[in-house]
């Protein structure tokens, strides 16, 4: 009874970050409507202290408790910042040094490396089913972002951006998997997190960029869509779904998150529905399927 117990609840915390998933794959659709008018570092500093004033409405409402959000270990400092301004500061640096496509393609390994790097934690074990189902989701994300027709195009003077985008498989990874080590401590820390990012964000963006002011409401609503979802609740959601879910199955889960963004993209007419879709999305939830299947 006890044991069917605990794995309802691993099995409500992987639904809970796989909200993480839905929301990210809205990121691509946000971002397009502030029409390239922000640098990227004032964009990061926006967006998360609109995350910041959102979450914190938990602690406005009493269901969270200020202490919880940024009474934590150096060690929980360190992974939580580190992860949220890390990630988004070298994905910056990787768009900048290199072609977007090549760089998201060596950016987007970092669900397969959560499902690597899980077999390291205390408790845990790694299975066939989930190396092969990230395996084929990660062929089904290259076949998606077209990597037949870019991995030809890698060139030593983008070295530069594929390292950071390397790093930033590295960073969110080690984050995802390592906030396992501190699963005691309450989600609520991320409100922490994610106004220590906003302020780096705001020093950032005052250090090396120009501010640019919106050109109309709908860059505006963008920006706190972006804070809202993608930007808020989806690192909340995350957190708590690696800390008390299947890591290894959010790892696959997480290739939908690109297949979403296309797919919105489409809708929104900036695309077509072409093979390559229709491929990627049978193997990203064929992944899915197979990293599911819970067989030794």
């Amino acid at each position: 009874m006890l044991q069917n117990h605990s794995a309802g609840k691993t099995s409500a915390a992987t639904m809970i970050g796989s909200i993480s998933i839905v929301l990210w794959g809205t990121l691509a659709v946000l971002t397009k409507l502030t029409g390239d008018q922000f640098p990227p570092f004032q964009l990061l500093a926006m967006t998360f202290t609109v995350a910041t004033l959102t979450l914190s409405g938990k602690l406005l409402s009493g269901k969270a408790d200020l202490r919880s959000a940024f009474k934590l270990p150096l060690s929980g400092w360190l992974l939580g910042v580190g992860g949220l301004f890390g990630f988004h500061a070298l994905y910056f640096v990787a768009l900048q040094n290199a072609p977007a496509v090549e760089a998201g393609l060596i950016a987007y390994i970092w669900p397969l490396l959560i499902v690597l790097f899980s077999a390291l934690l205390p408790g845990e074990t790694i299975t066939r089913w989930h190396v092969s189902g990230a395996l084929v989701a990660l062929v089904g994300y290259w076949v998606l972002l077209g990597w037949k027709d870019t991995a030809g195009n890698l060139q030593w003077e983008y070295l530069i951006g594929y390292l950071a985008a390397a790093g930033c498989a590295l960073i969110w990874s080690s984050y995802s998997v390592l906030s396992r080590l501190i699963k005691n401590t309450s989600s609520d820390a991320v409100i922490g997190y994610c106004a220590l990012t906003a302020a780096f964000g705001w020093l950032s963006h005052f250090l090396w960029e120009t501010t640019a002011v919106p050109a109309d409401p709908l860059q505006i609503i963008a920006v706190l869509g972006l804070g809202l979802g993608p930007v808020g609740v989806a690192f909340y959601t995350w957190d708590f779904g690696v800390k008390h879910g299947n890591v290894q199955l959010l790892g696959v889960l997480a290739y939908g998150a690109p297949l979403i963004s296309t797919l919105l993209l489409i809708l929104f007419g900036e695309g077509t529905l072409e093979a390559n879709v229709i491929i990627a999305a049978l193997a990203i939830a064929g992944g899915s399927l197979i990293a599911a299947k819970r067989v030794a």
